[in-house]
């Protein structure tokens, strides 16, 4: 179950080198572009008002995440989404803590009002405050929501027009009509900062290289929870988290198609 093309991707990904656009956070901009270049694209993270429009145009793929946001920078965001889909670059918007204060959640919805994305990746509490659920966000935290998963991802998919992906302990991905659930991963993973960020990038990179944005975000998606999964395996027995994050991304680099076919857990949901 769509493991064939995926595999695709993961050959293709690094013949085509895309180019990836970032306005991101920058608690996790380095990060962010080191992951895009471990998976075989090539990262741009211009911000400034004066040329985002301009680099766009570059890009095979935009990445949007407020984790840091700002009025100068979601300005810039804006600017950049609207030259995006003028002329046809996917956009993947990442709503970091929407639901912990009003400001982002204004700033969020206004993106989305004013500019069509291809997918939207977010913790539960994030996605259900998009949809104007009651849930809460602590900082960056997911909190508890009041429907599944599975109802929430295909609502906000239906709302949106667009593959949404909620991540947690199991991944959910649907685009309205067709959902999966992954359940790769460590809980390490949420003990060191970026991962949803790197998540968000790396599913920006595939969207960059195929229209079928569902497959593209079930690439990206799996790729962090099974790294982690195999990271956490390779750790020696006096090796922490600083030691985890490297071979983490060492993981990231050295994944290929065959492996990931053998090992990935998806499930029809």
């Amino acid at each position: 179950m769509y493991k064939e093309e995926v595999i695709d991707l993961y050959s293709m990904i690094r013949k085509r080198n895309p180019l990836i656009h970032q306005i991101t956070n920058a608690v996790t901009v380095n990060d962010c572009a080191n992951v895009t270049l471990a998976v075989g694209a090539s990262p741009v993270m211009a911000s400034s008002i004066e040329e985002v429009e301009e680099m766009v145009k570059l890009a095979d793929a935009l990445v949007i995440n407020i984790g840091t946001l700002q009025s100068g920078v979601f300005k810039a965001m804006i600017l950049a989404g609207k030259a995006a889909n003028k002329i046809g670059i996917p956009i993947i918007f990442d709503p970091v803590g929407v639901g912990a204060t009003t400001f982002r959640k204004e700033k969020a919805k206004e993106f989305l009002r004013q500019v069509d994305v291809a997918v939207i990746r977010g913790n539960a509490s994030e996605v259900d405050s998009l949809m104007g659920g009651a849930s809460t966000t602590r900082g960056v935290d997911a909190g508890v929501v009041e429907i599944s998963l599975k109802e929430l991802a295909v609502k906000t998919a239906v709302s949106y027009s667009c593959v949404v992906v909620i991540s947690g302990q199991i991944d959910t991905i649907s685009n309205g009509t067709e959902t999966i659930q992954i359940t790769n991963g460590d809980f390490w993973l949420k003990s060191i900062t970026g991962t949803g960020c790197m998540s968000t990038s790396l599913i920006g990179c595939f969207i960059g290289i195929t229209k079928d944005y569902f497959l593209a975000a079930i690439a990206g998606t799996s790729l962090m929870g099974l790294a982690g999964e195999k990271a956490k395996k390779r750790l020696q027995e006096d090796e922490g988290i600083g030691t985890y994050k490297v071979k983490l991304m060492d993981e990231i680099f050295i994944m290929n198609g065959d492996t990931w076919k053998e090992e990935v857990q998806i499930h029809e949901s």
